[in-house]
């Protein structure tokens, strides 16, 4: 039960018997809302100020009307008229109990929607070279994607999650170098590193499969054909090391796009650019010298552009380097419409903060391929800075010069590391505190929710042990007498938990899966508020071994707070202990 979705419905019914000349497309602008300041009601509604301009009708005189109409509600104690036409609503307690009922009878399903309408999304996320071990840098961006994708499984949308594998270019070839020297050190040779390659100690057993696999025959080979198998060994190898490190933080792709199926003669990328070339996209041109710094992809040279300024970017992109090879934005051209041909009219992709110039002519790309059917939303994941008690922490490395998404995890935790890094917006920088996140006090955002859902727990072990007759069961907490729920304390509580639909559907319909990180923190400071009241106030107290119904009805408020903490913190893809040591 979305109880804000369901006065919406209300008031757009209402204007279209009072207006009937208010069309479906103006009453689909109406947005109810809590009011900024709860003390102004429950609801708060801007239909008013929306229909009123196109009617020519003046907005105060249009919210008085509706007003009166709604003044006739029995869910409703009172309507009020606010500053320049906002309407503002107090709803009859028998709602909330509704609520309750609803959490109780859905469950897991409590916040679930079908407002993606089953409509397929390709999100695309880590997406990091396949060179070595994933390092925190790469960690905030998969976190991110992950939960984005879960939230909007959940909101009824068909998500594909896809992980676009660089296993083309010039790294790659260093990778495989790099590689060889460690099947040469496997063999017994003394090698050096130079610089330039890839030092980590993960190559390691990679140099001593190749060993076991060609004994000493790789060194007899000539270079093209010895680098061709060792690249596809370590590519191989690198993808598992990859899927492990994820895997930590419970993350799985269901596509791995290979950038190199897009090279070739006759590949992706040659049939789009012929394609570009019929539609009247490529053209050969100059481009103007850029303001600023020089970008890598600048030439001053006559070339192959695509029209990006015709949708959308800043400049036209080249997409053939003046030694015929393509650029990396002709690969991405060519990726994109693959997308699009595979049937994905909604792209997100999930972007380190070192490509945030990358927007513009992704969503160009996208809609020029898609001849503007498909979206494409471009999610930029701010820095993550490690810290410990404040100051800048540098953890022991196990990989070359940087730390891993490994190293963090077997620090602190999936749990710890996923909600951390979802309990600030994705385009802000955040300092990670290692100390912070040990820590079991309210300061503490992820022990803090986590405690709420133990507490519920250990509110149940106390009734059991002080009402050890009171049936406990989900039938009887469903059938209990939700019309006892009356105080001030307990329905600001249910208020709360009214809040998880909606909050759902926005956070989808916005891709901030950091909203669901921000409603389950309230959510436990609400529980977590009632708790304390209840010491010092013995009437507010969960359990009243003199008032088995009472008890009963509060403990079915409990489980309702249990499960949505539930829901939340599954989409979050974080547990929900029983107890916390």
């Amino acid at each position: 039960m979305d109880v804000f979705a369901l006065f919406a419905a209300r008031v757009s019914n209402a204007l279209s018997v009072l207006y009937p000349e208010a069309g479906a497309d103006l009453l689909a602008r109406i947005v109810v809302e809590p009011p900024r300041d709860s003390a102004h009601g429950d609801l708060s509604t801007n239909a008013a100020m929306i229909v009123a301009k196109p009617l020519g009708k003046n907005p105060r005189e249009v919210a008085a009307t509706l007003a009166e109409h709604f003044g006739k509600d029995s869910d409703v104690t009172s309507v009020e008229v606010a500053g320049p036409g906002f309407i503002n609503f107090r709803l009859a307690t028998p709602i909330w109990h509704q609520v309750l009922r609803a959490i109780a009878h859905q469950g897991d399903d409590y916040g679930r929607s079908t407002l993606g309408q089953g409509e397929a999304v390709n999100i695309e996320y880590v997406s990091a070279n396949p060179t070595g071990p994933m390092h925190v840098g790469h960690t905030r961006g998969a976190v991110f994607g992950d939960t984005l994708a879960a939230l909007m499984a959940y909101s009824g949308y068909e998500v594909s999650r896809e992980y676009y594998i660089n296993d083309a270019g010039s790294q790659i070839d260093t990778l495989a170098r790099s590689t060889f020297l460690r099947y040469r050190e496997a063999l017994g040779e003394t090698i050096e590193i130079p610089s330039g390659f890839y030092p980590g100690d993960y190559l390691i057993p990679v140099g001593q499969a190749l060993k076991a696999e060609f004994g000493t025959s790789l060194l007899d080979k000539p270079e093209p054909e010895t680098l061709a198998l060792v690249k596809d060994r370590v590519l191989a190898a690198m993808l598992e090391l990859i899927k492990a490190d994820l895997a930590k933080l419970n993350i799985h792709h269901d596509v791995f796009f290979s950038e190199r199926t897009l090279h070739g003669q006759g590949g992706a990328i040659d049939t789009t650019l012929d394609w570009l070339r019929q539609e009247g996209m490529i053209y050969e041109g100059r481009l103007e010298p850029p303001k600023g710094k020089t970008p890598d992809e600048w030439e001053d040279r006559e070339q192959t552009l695509f029209r990006a300024t015709d949708y959308g970017d800043d400049v036209d992109r080249p997409l053939i380097k003046s030694d015929g090879t393509y650029t990396y934005f002709a690969a991405d051209i060519a990726y994109h419409r693959n997308k699009y041909l595979r049937g994905f009219k909604h792209m997100i992709n999930v972007l380190g903060a070192d490509h945030s110039g990358y927007v513009k002519r992704l969503q160009a790309a996208t809609k020029a391929v898609s001849l503007n059917a498909a979206d494409m939303d471009v999610r930029i994941c701010q820095l993550v800075r490690l810290m410990k008690n404040g100051e800048p922490f540098k953890m022991s490395k196990r990989s070359g010069d940087l730390v891993t998404l490994a190293d963090v995890v077997d620090e602190v935790g999936a749990d710890v590391t996923r909600f951390m890094l979802l309990f600030r917006r994705n385009d802000a920088a955040m300092d990670f505190d290692f100390a912070l996140v040990k820590e079991q006090t309210r300061d503490n955002p992820v022990f803090y929710v986590q405690y709420a859902h133990a507490r519920a727990y250990s509110i149940f072990k106390t009734a059991n042990r002080d009402l050890p007759a009171l049936d406990l069961s989900p039938e009887a907490l469903a059938l209990a007498e939700i019309e006892r729920i009356q105080t001030p304390e307990e329905l600001d509580l249910v208020r709360v938990l009214a809040a998880w639909p909606r909050t759902v559907a926005a956070a989808a319909v916005a891709h901030e899966p950091h909203r669901i990180a921000f409603y389950v923190h309230d959510l436990a400071s609400a529980f977590h508020s009632f708790w304390a009241k209840g010491k010092d106030d013995v009437s507010l107290r969960f359990v009243n071994a003199d008032d088995p119904k009472l008890t009963l009805a509060r403990l079915a408020l409990v489980d309702a707070v249990r499960q949505v903490l539930v829901n939340g913190l599954a989409i979050l893809g974080v547990s929900a202990p029983t107890e916390l040591s």
